[in-house]
């Protein structure tokens, strides 16, 4: 090789190199300092302790820390960040600095007894992106064994499912007690001005009675959903998808929802309005058990979210 050749190779070399070292670094090559997490703490106590729980173990919301918050957030610390800053706290949302949700995050890797190193962990994208905490997802779907099909993790947890799919998929049929979907929306539920509404979904590009075709299909396929293995909760516990209870109730909302489309089947908004009963029903059998917890005095206060999802 020619002493050019050989000089170009190095210059192609040595920054591959360089990039393959940074991001080869992880959470255990001491990446923050004791005085950031120090001042985490700080932040921590007075942001997000009421709702993680006062040592990062989770309460209300879900743990930050060991295993459960690894599994999840494995990756970039990047991600993490840019989720502390744009959604928390949840009552004020964007409020804090970059450098800020940085700190808190040291705090979270000293509590998962990662070690302290003699730098701070910066605050720069670019950086963040280049240190990786262990426990990476799963993949974002299994590759299908031969003759099978290919199956999917959970996108959220249970509350955004639940939010998601089933809250407004109910409401859109609990709506036939009161209106006809037979006849036309009223004029204002079409107004810009009226804002998002659950209950008129589709008005104007779908009929009344497709939309409560859609919404009894929609609540009958998340059946399958809340048995999908790994799902977890809104405070962080593992959906109890082996619980024979919570199996007798999925298997009731798969009835529930086929009676419902049997019933919208016939364009009679009484029957419809009849069978409503039923779908109330199977919503207080599953929520009495699992979701409606009394951890403090009042049923509506958020502490009784860290009891949901267990007996």
């Amino acid at each position: 090789m020619s002493s050019r050749a050989a000089v170009i190779l190095a210059f192609v070399l040595v920054p591959s190199l360089s990039m393959q070292a940074q991001t080869a670094r992880t959470v255990r090559d001491g990446v923050y300092t004791a005085a950031q997490a120090t001042r985490g703490s700080a932040i921590y106590k007075e942001k997000c302790a009421s709702c993680h729980g006062p040592t990062l173990g989770g309460s209300l919301a879900p743990p930050l820390a060991g295993d459960a918050f690894a599994s999840t957030w494995g990756g970039p610390l990047s991600a993490i960040v840019d989720k502390i800053q744009a959604t928390m706290p949840a009552n004020a949302m964007g409020t804090l600095t970059r450098a800020q949700a940085a700190d808190v995050l040291a705090l979270m890797l000293q509590t998962s007894t990662f070690p302290a190193g003699r730098a701070d962990l910066s605050s720069e994208d670019a950086a963040l992106k280049a240190i990786a905490l262990p426990g990476a997802q799963t993949a974002a779907v299994r590759p299908a064994p031969a003759g099978g099909a290919p199956t999917f993790p959970p996108a959220g947890n249970m509350a955004q499912l639940m939010r998601g799919v089933l809250f407004p998929a109910a409401n859109m049929i609990f709506n036939v007690q009161r209106y006809d979907p037979g006849q036309p929306p009223p004029k204002t539920n079409l107004s810009k001005e009226a804002g998002f509404s659950w209950v008129d979904w589709g008005a104007g590009v779908y009929t009344g009675w497709e939309i409560v075709d859609y919404a009894a299909v929609a609540l009958g396929e998340t059946s399958s959903l809340m048995l999908t293995p790994g799902r977890r909760c809104e405070n962080g516990k593992p959906v109890p998808v082996n619980d024979p209870e919570w199996i007798k109730f999925t298997i009731e909302l798969s009835e529930t929802s086929k009676a419902v489309y049997a019933a919208a089947q016939t364009r009679n908004q009484e029957k419809v309005s009849d069978i409503t009963e039923r779908l109330a029903d199977m919503c207080l059998h599953c929520h009495q058990a699992y979701r409606d917890k009394r951890v403090s005095r009042t049923p509506d206060d958020p502490q009784n979210r860290a009891a949901r999802c267990s007996k």
